[in-house]
């Protein structure tokens, strides 16, 4: 069978000229042609068969031309190709969605910093200056036509519950770029850079890519978010100073190298968050010495001082006050309900919760996100958000009332039959 199915695509052009000539003939016998008939009308089109054959010739040289260039041609680029014959691509693919991905591949390198730090402003609450800043390092990085190394390797530092994870994530989806996130509380073992770069061969799991290297292989262009790095192993900090110094990583399974050039390294990290900030406030307007003083905070605190050397900028992130607090809660709690099926309320959420979670957080310091407090609220108004649902609600408000209770109500007109649970929030 193997043998039969070439040989009939070999003999499928003279297959195709019988087909013809039967269907000829079938046409003929169909119509009560005779041959006196054709023979006149054949007679009758003689002054024609020159030209025809003159044109059939012409055609069958420039086929026979065009196929012996056809990879010259391919080389001098997709639009060299378009015309009258039918591109490859046009036949393959969808050309047009090809052609806008390569020309925002070619916009990426000059964003706009403005509009890209006001769109992470948007998102990244109480952070501004750090967004703004790390909009122009990317849109200079990007920029560079030659570079050997990722195009920038960042350090977001600062209190937990301020937006670093967030921001690497807004990052991503706002340059339209994949995301590979690993948290590096997992890799604290020597063990572990064996889930990122692969195992040698003759180990377990060297039939398979590490995470890192087979996501970068089929992402190369993409923002690597690496989630509290100071707890991994320093065997792990080792296997990434060549992706940082040298522009590629190496499969440990294959020792094929796989370029970094083209993506993003973002690092977060809660140590020495003190420190930072006293410095970041006393020298914001000294960007040089704010970064050594930073270095010197992040080495004396036990980061790894062959990683800081590597860092091209630390950003510092503030803790958040005042109606940060409230704005962050918001969203959270906004997020939380949207979690259950609902939606919250134009202007449904209390006034009052918000002012007690800034109350709270501001007896608990710097050491408690608003996050943590919002987790609270959940275990507070996760039952009436499960009746309102069973109910048929699809919006909902969130009320405390004067002792303190909070309550969850259905805000789209449906009765709550008295079945909305109420649950008390300590001021």
């Amino acid at each position: 069978m193997k043998g039969l199915l070439p040989a009939l695509n070999r003999l499928m052009p003279l297959m195709m000229v019988i087909f013809l000539v039967l269907a000829s003939v079938q046409m003929a016998i169909s119509l009560h042609l005779s041959l006196a008939s054709l023979t006149h009308f054949m007679e009758w089109c003689s002054p024609a068969w020159p030209v025809l054959a003159a044109l059939g010739g012409v055609l069958t040289i420039g086929g026979l031309l065009f196929e012996t260039r056809a990879e010259r041609l391919a080389r001098k680029g997709l639009l060299r190709r378009r015309g009258w014959m039918m591109d490859v691509l046009a036949r393959l693919t969808n050309r047009n969605a090809l052609e806008e991905m390569l020309a925002r591949e070619q916009r990426e390198t000059t964003i706009d910093a403005e509009e890209l730090a006001a769109n992470l402003r948007a998102r990244v609450i109480g952070q501004d200056q750090v967004c703004e800043d790390i909009a122009t390092q990317l849109r200079r990085r990007l920029a560079l036509q030659v570079r050997g190394k990722p195009v920038g390797i960042f350090l977001l530092a600062g209190p937990p519950g301020t937006g670093k994870t967030y921001l690497a994530k807004q990052l991503a989806r706002q340059l339209e770029r994949p995301l590979l996130h690993f948290d590096m509380t997992q890799m604290s073992s020597p063990h572990a850079a064996t889930q990122l770069f692969g195992s040698p061969k003759g180990y377990v799991g060297s039939d398979t890519y590490g995470k890192l290297t087979g996501g970068l292989k089929e992402k190369p262009d993409a923002v690597v978010l690496l989630d509290e790095i100071e707890k991994a192993h320093p065997d792990v900090f080792k296997k990434f100073l060549t992706a940082w110094n040298d522009g590629h990583v190496t499969e440990a399974s294959t020792g094929q190298q796989i370029s970094t050039v083209r993506c993003i390294f973002v690092l977060t990290s809660n140590i020495a968050t003190d420190a930072l900030t006293e410095i970041a406030d006393r020298l914001h307007n000294d960007p040089d010495r704010m970064r050594a003083e930073s270095v010197e905070a992040l080495r004396q605190a036990g980061f790894a001082p062959e990683v800081l050397n590597r860092l091209d900028r630390i950003f510092v992130f503030r803790a958040l006050k005042g109606l940060d607090i409230a704005r962050v809660s918001a969203l959270e709690i906004e997020g939380m309900i949207e979690s259950y099926g609902l939606k919250v309320e134009t202007g449904g959420i209390d006034a009052g919760l918000l002012i007690d979670v800034m109350r709270r957080q501001s007896r608990m310091g710097d050491s408690a996100s608003a996050r943590d407090l919002v987790r609270s609220i959940e275990d507070m108004i996760s039952e009436s958000l499960i009746v309102a649902r069973q109910q048929g609600a699809e919006m909902v408000r969130i009320v405390r009332e004067d002792d303190g209770t909070i309550t969850a109500k259905i805000a789209d007109g449906t009765p709550d039959n008295g079945d909305a649970i109420h649950a008390r929030l300590t001021p």
